[in-house]
Protein backbone atom coordinates (compact mmCIF):
# COMPACT_ATOMS: atom_id res chain seq x y z
CA UNK A 1 0.00 0.00 0.00
CA UNK A 2 2.06 3.43 -1.19
CA UNK A 3 0.62 6.32 -0.95
CA UNK A 4 -1.85 7.93 -3.27
CA UNK A 5 -5.66 7.84 -3.79
CA UNK A 6 -8.29 8.13 -1.30
CA UNK A 7 -9.59 5.28 0.26
CA UNK A 8 -12.72 4.02 3.15
CA UNK A 9 -11.92 1.51 5.34
CA UNK A 10 -14.73 -1.36 5.10
CA UNK A 11 -15.03 -3.23 8.42
CA UNK A 12 -17.87 -6.24 9.26
CA UNK A 13 -20.05 -3.09 11.24
CA UNK A 14 -21.13 -1.29 8.50
CA UNK A 15 -21.48 3.07 8.20
CA UNK A 16 -20.67 4.02 11.57
CA UNK A 17 -17.52 1.25 11.30
CA UNK A 18 -17.07 2.36 8.30
CA UNK A 19 -16.70 6.35 9.08
CA UNK A 20 -14.70 5.71 12.23
CA UNK A 21 -12.21 3.80 10.11
CA UNK A 22 -11.16 6.31 7.33
CA UNK A 23 -8.15 7.12 6.12
CA UNK A 24 -6.12 7.68 3.07
CA UNK A 25 -3.03 4.90 1.31
CA UNK A 26 -2.28 4.36 -2.45
CA UNK A 27 -4.18 2.50 -4.43
CA UNK A 28 -2.93 -0.96 -3.64
CA UNK A 29 -1.55 -3.21 -6.38
CA UNK A 30 -3.19 -5.71 -7.33
CA UNK A 31 -3.46 -9.14 -5.57
CA UNK A 32 -0.15 -10.68 -5.61
CA UNK A 33 1.02 -14.39 -4.98
CA UNK A 34 4.56 -14.08 -3.75
CA UNK A 35 6.71 -16.55 -1.65
CA UNK A 36 6.53 -16.31 2.28
CA UNK A 37 10.38 -14.92 2.19
CA UNK A 38 9.47 -12.09 -0.44
CA UNK A 39 10.53 -8.23 1.38
CA UNK A 40 13.19 -6.07 1.69
CA UNK A 41 14.23 -4.10 4.43
CA UNK A 42 13.09 -0.19 3.67
CA UNK A 43 13.68 3.61 4.69
CA UNK A 44 12.39 5.25 1.41
CA UNK A 45 12.58 8.47 -0.09
CA UNK A 46 11.00 11.59 1.15
CA UNK A 47 7.02 11.42 0.01
CA UNK A 48 4.04 14.26 -0.32
CA UNK A 49 0.47 13.41 -0.11
CA UNK A 50 -2.46 15.79 -0.49
CA UNK A 51 0.56 18.97 0.00
CA UNK A 52 2.27 17.15 3.15
CA UNK A 53 5.46 15.91 2.77
CA UNK A 54 6.75 12.82 5.11
CA UNK A 55 10.50 11.91 5.26
CA UNK A 56 11.06 8.21 6.09
CA UNK A 57 14.25 7.65 8.22
CA UNK A 58 15.48 5.41 11.44
CA UNK A 59 13.97 6.54 14.30
CA UNK A 60 15.32 4.39 17.62
CA UNK A 61 13.67 6.23 20.09
CA UNK A 62 10.74 6.82 18.41
CA UNK A 63 7.61 7.81 21.18
CA UNK A 64 4.06 9.24 20.13
CA UNK A 65 0.45 9.36 21.33
CA UNK A 66 -2.20 9.90 19.38
CA UNK A 67 -5.47 8.03 17.63
CA UNK A 68 -4.73 4.84 15.59
CA UNK A 69 -7.63 3.24 13.35
CA UNK A 70 -7.30 0.12 11.26
CA UNK A 71 -7.55 -1.63 7.65
CA UNK A 72 -8.18 -5.28 6.80
CA UNK A 73 -9.85 -7.20 4.20
CA UNK A 74 -9.92 -5.07 1.17
CA UNK A 75 -6.11 -4.69 1.50
CA UNK A 76 -5.20 -8.23 2.17
CA UNK A 77 -2.77 -10.74 -0.12
CA UNK A 78 -1.87 -7.50 -1.77
CA UNK A 79 1.43 -5.71 -1.94
CA UNK A 80 3.37 -3.87 1.91
CA UNK A 81 5.35 -0.78 0.68
CA UNK A 82 8.38 -3.33 1.67
CA UNK A 83 7.04 -5.71 -0.60
CA UNK A 84 5.63 -8.54 1.61
CA UNK A 85 2.04 -9.40 1.23
CA UNK A 86 -0.48 -7.67 3.82
CA UNK A 87 -2.40 -10.47 5.88
CA UNK A 88 -5.50 -8.94 7.43
CA UNK A 89 -5.11 -11.60 10.47
CA UNK A 90 -1.53 -11.08 10.82
CA UNK A 91 0.52 -9.05 13.23
CA UNK A 92 1.06 -5.93 11.44
CA UNK A 93 0.92 -2.25 10.68
CA UNK A 94 1.41 0.94 8.35
CA UNK A 95 3.77 4.06 9.29
CA UNK A 96 4.23 6.96 7.69
CA UNK A 97 7.93 7.51 8.56
CA UNK A 98 9.42 4.39 10.96
CA UNK A 99 11.69 2.04 8.33
CA UNK A 100 10.44 -1.46 7.14
CA UNK A 101 10.39 -3.96 8.98
CA UNK A 102 10.78 -2.75 12.68
CA UNK A 103 8.61 -3.95 15.68
CA UNK A 104 6.67 -1.54 17.53
CA UNK A 105 4.50 -1.92 20.95
CA UNK A 106 1.16 -0.69 20.44
CA UNK A 107 -0.91 0.34 24.03
CA UNK A 108 -4.22 1.06 23.65
CA UNK A 109 -4.19 3.64 26.30
CA UNK A 110 -7.98 3.24 26.99
CA UNK A 111 -7.68 -0.06 28.21
CA UNK A 112 -4.15 -0.91 28.79
CA UNK A 113 -3.70 -3.98 26.42
CA UNK A 114 -0.75 -3.88 24.45
CA UNK A 115 0.82 -5.83 21.64
CA UNK A 116 4.19 -5.85 19.69
CA UNK A 117 3.29 -5.31 15.82
CA UNK A 118 5.75 -6.07 13.05
CA UNK A 119 5.65 -2.52 10.77
CA UNK A 120 6.03 -3.42 6.83
CA UNK A 121 3.49 -0.89 5.13
CA UNK A 122 3.10 3.01 4.62
CA UNK A 123 -0.17 4.89 6.12
CA UNK A 124 -2.37 6.24 7.40
CA UNK A 125 -2.75 9.25 5.75
CA UNK A 126 -5.70 10.68 7.42
CA UNK A 127 -3.88 13.60 8.94
CA UNK A 128 -5.26 12.78 12.99
CA UNK A 129 -3.96 9.19 12.52
CA UNK A 130 -0.59 7.91 13.84
CA UNK A 131 -0.80 4.16 12.80
CA UNK A 132 -2.93 1.87 10.89
CA UNK A 133 -2.76 -1.54 12.15
CA UNK A 134 -3.86 -4.67 11.10
CA UNK A 135 -7.55 -6.30 11.63
CA UNK A 136 -6.48 -8.74 13.87
CA UNK A 137 -4.09 -6.28 16.20
CA UNK A 138 -7.17 -3.99 16.25
CA UNK A 139 -9.27 -6.96 17.44
CA UNK A 140 -6.69 -8.23 19.83
CA UNK A 141 -5.90 -4.29 21.39
CA UNK A 142 -9.72 -4.01 21.84
CA UNK A 143 -10.47 -1.67 19.37
CA UNK A 144 -12.03 -3.59 15.90
CA UNK A 145 -15.39 -2.67 16.98
CA UNK A 146 -14.70 1.35 17.36
CA UNK A 147 -12.87 1.68 14.32
CA UNK A 148 -10.24 3.60 16.03
CA UNK A 149 -8.03 4.12 19.24
CA UNK A 150 -5.67 6.31 21.77
CA UNK A 151 -2.30 4.79 21.72
CA UNK A 152 0.93 4.68 22.86
CA UNK A 153 3.56 3.72 19.95
CA UNK A 154 7.07 2.90 20.67
CA UNK A 155 9.81 1.04 19.21
CA UNK A 156 11.17 -1.41 19.98
CA UNK A 157 13.78 -2.87 17.45
CA UNK A 158 14.32 -3.63 13.40
CA UNK A 159 12.53 -6.59 12.63
CA UNK A 160 13.84 -10.03 10.73
CA UNK A 161 13.23 -10.38 7.13
CA UNK A 162 10.29 -12.89 5.61
CA UNK A 163 13.54 -15.35 4.50
CA UNK A 164 14.93 -14.93 8.57
CA UNK A 165 17.83 -13.35 8.07
CA UNK A 166 18.03 -9.68 10.02
CA UNK A 167 18.28 -6.67 8.13
CA UNK A 168 21.74 -5.40 6.06
CA UNK A 169 23.62 -2.65 8.34
CA UNK A 170 22.25 0.89 8.03
CA UNK A 171 24.13 2.75 4.88
CA UNK A 172 26.77 5.37 6.64
CA UNK A 173 25.10 8.11 5.48
CA UNK A 174 22.25 7.43 7.57
CA UNK A 175 23.90 6.01 10.44
CA UNK A 176 26.21 9.51 10.60
CA UNK A 177 22.62 11.22 11.53
CA UNK A 178 21.87 9.20 14.53
CA UNK A 179 22.57 8.24 17.89
CA UNK A 180 24.92 5.55 17.96
CA UNK A 181 22.93 2.10 19.16
CA UNK A 182 25.61 0.10 20.28
CA UNK A 183 24.93 -3.70 18.91
CA UNK A 184 22.47 -6.15 20.99
CA UNK A 185 20.44 -3.46 22.85
CA UNK A 186 17.14 -2.73 22.33
CA UNK A 187 15.63 0.90 22.38
CA UNK A 188 12.40 0.63 24.39
CA UNK A 189 10.69 3.08 26.31
CA UNK A 190 8.69 1.90 29.54
CA UNK A 191 5.66 1.65 29.75
CA UNK A 192 4.75 3.30 32.93
CA UNK A 193 1.27 5.90 32.51
CA UNK A 194 2.08 8.56 30.13
CA UNK A 195 3.52 11.66 31.61
CA UNK A 196 3.16 14.92 29.32
CA UNK A 197 3.06 14.76 25.95
CA UNK A 198 5.00 12.06 24.02
CA UNK A 199 4.55 13.12 20.38
CA UNK A 200 7.58 15.70 20.76
CA UNK A 201 10.04 13.47 21.45
CA UNK A 202 12.25 13.43 18.45
CA UNK A 203 15.88 11.94 17.87
CA UNK A 204 18.20 14.22 18.62
CA UNK A 205 21.18 16.09 16.64
CA UNK A 206 24.33 13.28 16.96
CA UNK A 207 28.34 13.72 15.86
CA UNK A 208 28.80 10.90 13.11
CA UNK A 209 28.12 7.78 14.52
CA UNK A 210 30.00 4.22 13.81
CA UNK A 211 28.10 1.87 11.22
CA UNK A 212 26.69 -0.45 13.75
CA UNK A 213 25.65 -4.43 12.41
CA UNK A 214 22.57 -5.50 13.44
CA UNK A 215 22.34 -7.98 16.07
CA UNK A 216 19.42 -10.54 16.49
CA UNK A 217 16.41 -9.53 17.85
CA UNK A 218 15.44 -11.12 21.44
CA UNK A 219 12.58 -13.41 20.91
CA UNK A 220 10.32 -11.75 23.64
CA UNK A 221 10.54 -8.40 21.20
CA UNK A 222 8.51 -10.27 18.14
CA UNK A 223 4.85 -10.46 17.56
CA UNK A 224 3.77 -13.14 19.51
CA UNK A 225 -0.08 -12.35 19.43
CA UNK A 226 0.52 -12.25 23.56
CA UNK A 227 -1.34 -9.53 25.00
CA UNK A 228 0.15 -7.72 28.00
CA UNK A 229 -1.67 -5.61 30.34
CA UNK A 230 0.08 -2.26 31.53
CA UNK A 231 -0.14 0.49 33.48
CA UNK A 232 -2.32 3.27 31.70
CA UNK A 233 -3.25 6.70 33.31
CA UNK A 234 -6.97 6.75 34.55
CA UNK A 235 -8.07 9.17 32.35
CA UNK A 236 -6.69 10.38 29.04
CA UNK A 237 -7.98 13.46 26.92
CA UNK A 238 -7.18 14.09 23.31
CA UNK A 239 -6.02 17.80 22.11
CA UNK A 240 -5.41 18.92 18.59
CA UNK A 241 -1.70 20.91 18.76
CA UNK A 242 -0.95 23.44 16.63
CA UNK A 243 2.51 23.42 17.26
CA UNK A 244 5.34 23.29 20.08
CA UNK A 245 7.83 25.34 21.28
CA UNK A 246 11.10 26.10 23.28
CA UNK A 247 10.45 29.85 23.62
CA UNK A 248 6.64 30.89 24.97
CA UNK A 249 7.02 34.39 22.10
CA UNK A 250 7.43 31.75 19.43
CA UNK A 251 4.34 29.94 20.87
CA UNK A 252 1.62 33.33 21.24
CA UNK A 253 2.61 34.26 18.09
CA UNK A 254 1.10 31.42 16.85
CA UNK A 255 -1.59 31.52 18.93
CA UNK A 256 -2.67 35.12 17.64
CA UNK A 257 -2.22 33.88 14.26
CA UNK A 258 -4.83 31.26 14.30
CA UNK A 259 -7.03 32.91 16.60
CA UNK A 260 -9.68 32.78 14.53
CA UNK A 261 -9.99 28.58 15.25
CA UNK A 262 -11.12 30.08 18.79
CA UNK A 263 -9.94 28.33 22.18
CA UNK A 264 -6.35 27.98 21.44
CA UNK A 265 -4.22 27.91 24.84
CA UNK A 266 -1.05 27.78 25.72
CA UNK A 267 0.09 24.59 27.46
CA UNK A 268 4.05 24.63 29.03
CA UNK A 269 5.69 21.90 30.73
CA UNK A 270 8.87 20.72 31.37
CA UNK A 271 11.20 18.23 28.49
CA UNK A 272 14.28 17.11 29.71
CA UNK A 273 14.61 20.18 32.15
CA UNK A 274 13.78 22.54 29.47
CA UNK A 275 10.53 24.24 29.51
CA UNK A 276 8.36 23.30 26.17
CA UNK A 277 4.97 25.72 25.39
CA UNK A 278 2.38 23.85 23.08
CA UNK A 279 -0.54 25.86 21.41
CA UNK A 280 -3.30 23.42 21.35
CA UNK A 281 -7.55 23.03 21.41
CA UNK A 282 -9.07 20.34 23.63
CA UNK A 283 -9.70 18.77 25.33
CA UNK A 284 -11.82 16.74 23.14
CA UNK A 285 -14.58 13.74 24.37
CA UNK A 286 -14.12 12.00 21.39
CA UNK A 287 -11.88 11.65 18.00
CA UNK A 288 -15.18 12.80 15.78
CA UNK A 289 -14.64 16.26 17.62
CA UNK A 290 -10.80 16.42 17.34
CA UNK A 291 -11.21 15.40 13.49
CA UNK A 292 -13.12 18.68 13.20
CA UNK A 293 -10.75 20.65 15.29
CA UNK A 294 -7.78 19.60 13.07
CA UNK A 295 -9.56 20.61 9.76
CA UNK A 296 -10.31 23.59 11.11
CA UNK A 297 -6.48 24.23 11.73
CA UNK A 298 -5.53 22.74 8.74
CA UNK A 299 -7.54 24.94 6.80
CA UNK A 300 -6.24 28.08 8.61
CA UNK A 301 -2.58 26.73 6.74
CA UNK A 302 -1.53 25.23 10.55
CA UNK A 303 -0.13 22.21 8.31
CA UNK A 304 1.96 21.07 11.78
CA UNK A 305 -1.25 20.71 13.41
CA UNK A 306 -2.15 17.32 14.93
CA UNK A 307 -4.12 14.95 17.03
CA UNK A 308 -2.02 14.67 20.59
CA UNK A 309 -3.33 12.23 23.38
CA UNK A 310 -2.00 13.77 26.81
CA UNK A 311 -3.09 13.50 30.83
Amino acid sequence: MVPGARRILVAAVPALLAAACSTTHQEPSPVVSLPSTTGIYKIGNPYQIEGTWYYPREQPDYDETGIASWYGPPFHGRHTANGEVYDSNALTAAHRTLPMPVNVRVTNLDNGKSLILRVNDRGPYARGRIIDVSARAAQLLGFQGAGTAKVRVTYISRAELPDGTMPSTTPAAIASALPAVPAGQVVTAPLDPVAGIIAENAVPAAAPAPVVAPSPAPPDTEPTGQITEVPVPAVSHIYVQAGAFGIRANAERLKERLAAAGNLVISAIDRKGQPLYRVRIGPFGDVGAADAALAKLLGLGNSDAKIVVDQ
